[in-house]
């Protein structure tokens, strides 16, 4: 059970973050480590926050088992300043192939196609991207220098089971809604990235972790200094004052991950919690989920009921018993549940208790 006067928040982003992280925050807060100040602060230049900034990169190194090839940038302005980040560092041909399977693929896809030849090579929205589409033969450009996907989708509720084929290209994946949700294989992908709110952190960061063949030099002469990944890297993601309590929190959770077993565990952990979720929705006469059950996100959950104004109903009751955040997102409607991986199992089971009541009560 949640300690204090909490509430259970199903938000999509920024996101619940683990208790024990929030009580050591709180506690280090007006004196970190005998240092006399709070970390939000100190200087990005001291001796102390390098040692939280270097301690964070090593955690998540071993978290992921991140190879020594791969640099890991903690980079300003979240996942959306990457949709532009992206083409502008990796387009050496200027061609780049997108799948689109959501919101947050789609917006990118977008941003790409003002840097170069950008085209979509498979996309789910002809059926309101509620499936992944085929992705084992897709028709990459031999002179592709990417193939993009958004490997969960916040708002759609849909994730991949297995990796697109690139036929040799290189993969960029955005993971910000299941970063660290599970075991991650970081040598298939040329970069994955994420913004730290959903999952890991508080808002207005992202993680980049980028293969160090792909971090060049030879941009466009009016690539601003902040969109270069070597600006970054040759900084040690300190070439301006860097979002320092962010990069505090997020090591918290790095070793907060560390300490219950490892993303192995923490996937059991996700997969038992939605697995409450998706079997309440899949025998329920009211609620129904809108994702196809193979391509179900272990993070988003979307559902709804048969009308906007049944859905505003069961918002405002869940909302009046304790629950927050379970509005779906403004472009699509419906209701969302996001059960990341600070979300206690006992939410879920709360929330799906909640839902039970109010079916019974409307029948």
């Amino acid at each position: 059970m949640l300690k204090y006067d909490r509430t259970y928040n199903f938000s999509a982003g920024p996101a619940t973050m683990p208790e024990s992280v929030l009580e050591e925050i709180r506690d280090e807060m007006m004196n970190y480590q005998g240092s006399g100040m709070c970390v939000m602060e100190m200087s990005h230049r001291s001796k102390v926050f390098q040692k939280i900034a270097d301690e964070a990169e090593q955690d998540l190194r071993e978290l992921m088992g991140i190879p020594d090839n791969y640099k890991v940038l903690f980079i300003q302005g979240g996942a959306t300043l990457q949709f532009a980040m992206i083409p502008m560092n990796l387009m050496r041909n200027g061609v780049a192939d997108y799948v689109v399977t959501g919101s947050w693929s789609k917006k990118a896809f977008k941003e790409a196609q003002k840097y170069g030849d950008v085209k979509c090579v498979a996309s789910s929205e002809d059926k309101n991207f509620s499936y992944i589409p085929d992705c084992s033969d897709l028709p990459i450009r031999e002179n592709a220098d990417y193939v993009y996907i958004c490997e969960n989708e916040t708002i759609h509720g849909t994730t991949y089971q297995k990796l697109p084929n690139t036929k040799g290209h290189i993969l960029v994946s955005d993971q910000s809604s299941m970063f660290l949700s599970k075991p991650c294989n970081v040598s298939d992908y040329g970069m994955i990235y994420a913004g730290v709110q959903k999952n890991v952190g508080p808002a207005g960061m992202v993680v980049a972790i980028i293969r160090e063949d792909l971090i060049r030099e030879d941009l466009d002469p009016k690539t601003p200094v902040y969109m270069s990944y070597k600006t970054h890297a040759d900084n040690g993601s300190m070439y301006n004052t860097p979002n320092c309590w962010a990069i505090y929190c997020c090591g918290k959770v790095f070793k907060y991950l560390k300490k219950i077993g490892g993303l192995a565990e923490m996937e059991k952990m996700n997969i038992a919690k939605a697995k409450v979720m998706y079997d309440f929705l899949d025998n329920s006469k009211m609620f129904k989920g809108t994702v196809e059950k193979e391509v179900r996100s272990l993070m988003n959950i979307p559902f709804v009921t048969e009308s906007a104004e049944l859905d505003a109903e069961v918002i405002a009751y869940t909302k009046a018993a304790g629950f927050e955040n379970l509005k779906g997102h403004k472009s699509v409607g419906g209701l969302r549940a996001s059960t990341y991986n600070a979300m206690p199992k006992e939410g879920v089971e709360a929330l799906v208790e909640c839902l039970k009541k109010f079916e019974a009560e409307h029948k």
